[in-house]
């Protein structure tokens, strides 16, 4: 596959733009992403409070089912949006059983929405959590089950897809395993999927109808901010108290009788109002990658020679940087980012951003991320800065 530079001309492709390797975090913006933020603008400007039945009769149904096509999840309707994945957890916290105090079990390596608010929630002893380390990898998951077996009263079970401190994956066998083992119907099973959608093939059809999923378009998907979303499997979750008037829209023609109404499908976790610019970018990234034939497989091929030739070249240089601090050197377990274990992290992003090179770490963890805007010609400026920086 090609690379695609020339469809960032207003980032990436931009004269002066920074050479970008942080496609874990901030993902350039596609030029597709202008006009539909400009659509946006423009529906809010002439249609005024109409633009809300545009955004819930074609907006949302659009970007149901992109993200239903991408995670083959056999029902749209089972979606539902959110400015941030923060908002979708508070949510899902509220509609367990679990009140005052919940039992969760996760890891080490959360990211940080997830961590800080169940870090505070412990501290009040609102939260009874455990935490799972992540490391050593091929141990994982027998120490995950050997945690969730533990005790049978779990409120939550949540761990990510791919861990963002390291890019370690899961196979679709681990998740399927540790799913399987959650033994009480009432628990949640949360997938934290934002550093796996859009950055490796993704089938969730063998969990959809009991494993919820948080992702969003920040990262992979190219879109932005204000684009999260959560698949919700049918029957968990009926009644958030965290809950926005938008939950109600599914339930407007029914009688209430004194009680809260909700939505049957995924709007039962929606919230109030907010900003659509970032669905608008969602359905334009998407549209444009169906008209180009751009699948997440390929995309995930193209991005996985980038980091072998960077690798290779790597291993040909004097650099500080080395193939052997890599944390995950299996390929297949690998993300869309390479992290090394050095001391020098913090050093090397000072110099590589010194030069205009966008890398990012973790404590002693750099980062080096891949994207489809990359090309050879790129890896080979971001070896030879190593190799000056030395």
């Amino acid at each position: 596959m090609p690379g695609f530079k020339h469809h960032f001309s207003r980032s990436i492709g931009r004269s002066g733009a920074p050479l970008h390797f942080a496609a874990h975090s901030h993902h350039p913006w596609p030029d597709v992403t202008l006009q539909a933020q400009q659509r946006c603008w423009e529906d809010a400007a002439t249609l005024l409070d109409s633009k809300w039945s545009t955004i819930f009769e074609s907006v949302i149904p659009a970007a149901q089912k992109h993200i239903a096509r991408q995670l083959s999840l056999p029902d749209p309707g089972t979606i539902v949006f959110a400015p941030n994945t923060h908002s979708l957890l508070l949510r899902l916290l509220s509609a367990t059983r679990g009140l005052p105090k919940h039992n969760v079990l996760a890891t080490d390596s959360e990211f940080h929405s997830f961590t800080r608010q169940m870090s505070r929630l412990a501290e009040d002893e609102l939260v009874n959590l455990v935490r799972v380390p992540v490391e050593p990898f091929p141990t994982f998951k027998q120490r995950f089950l050997a945690a969730m077996a533990a005790r049978d009263d779990w409120d939550i079970v949540w761990l990510s897809h791919v861990f963002f401190n390291s890019g370690f994956v899961l196979s679709p066998d681990d998740i399927g395993d540790i799913i399987a083992a959650i033994q009480d119907r009432e628990t949640f099973a949360v997938l934290d999927g934002y550093h796996a959608f859009m950055a490796l093939p993704v089938d969730l059809s063998a969990i959809a109808q009991r494993a919820f999923y948080v992702a969003g378009g920040y990262k992979y998907a190219m879109a932005g901010e204000g684009a999260c979303f959560m698949h919700c499997p049918p029957g968990y979750g009926e009644r958030p108290r965290d809950t926005g008037w938008y939950a109600e829209f599914g339930a407007l023609g029914k009688s209430r009788d004194g009680v809260v109404a909700y939505g049957k499908d995924a709007s039962r976790f929606a919230g109030a109002t907010f900003d659509p610019s970032g669905l608008y970018r969602l359905n334009a990234v998407m549209g444009w990658l169906e008209r180009e034939g751009i699948t997440v497989a390929a995309t995930h091929d193209y991005c996985l020679t980038l980091q072998r030739h960077f690798l290779d070249r790597l291993a040909a240089e004097k650099t500080s940087l080395r193939p052997i601090n890599l944390m995950i050197a299996d390929e297949r377990r690998r993300g869309r980012f390479l992290t090394f274990r050095t001391s020098e992290a913090s050093r090397l992003d000072s110099e590589l951003a010194a030069r205009n090179i966008i890398v990012d770490h973790r404590g002693d963890c750099l980062r080096i991320g891949f994207g489809i805007y990359q090309e050879e010609g790129d890896v080979g400026r971001l070896v030879a800065a190593l190799k000056d920086i030395g």
